[in-house]
C-alpha cells in the first residue's frame, strides 16, 4: 500500500476541519450524538478528498545506464604507469 504524500494529508486535514466548522454552524446541533455524527461524516468526507488527490508522476523519463569504461581507463592507466627503460 502507498504512503499517502503531503498533499493528500493537507487536503484531507484542511476538508475535515472547514467541514466540521461548516456542518456544526449550520446544524446548529448540541446533543453529543448530533456533534460524533457530524464529526465522523467530517472524517469520512476527508477521507474521501485525500484518496481522489492525484498521485505525482514523474515526469522525467528514466536515465540510461552509462557504458561501462572501465576496461579502457584501465588500458590508459597501465600505459601511464610504464616507465622508459633506464640507461
Amino acid at each position: 500500500m502507498p504512503r499517502p504524500t503531503t498533499a493528500q494529508i493537507a487536503y484531507g486535514s484542511v476538508t475535515v476541519v472547514f467541514s466540521t466548522l461548516a456542518m456544526l454552524l449550520l446544524s446548529r446541533t448540541e446533543s453529543g450524538i448530533g456533534v460524533a455524527v457530524i464529526a465522523m461524516a467530517a472524517l469520512g468526507l476527508g477521507l474521501l478528498v485525500a484518496m481522489t488527490v492525484p498521485a505525482p508522476t514523474s515526469a522525467a523519463p528514466a536515465v540510461p545506464a552509462a557504458p561501462e569504461r572501465v576496461p579502457a581507463q584501465r588500458a590508459v592507466l597501465a600505459e601511464s604507469v610504464r616507465e622508459p627503460a633506464g640507461p
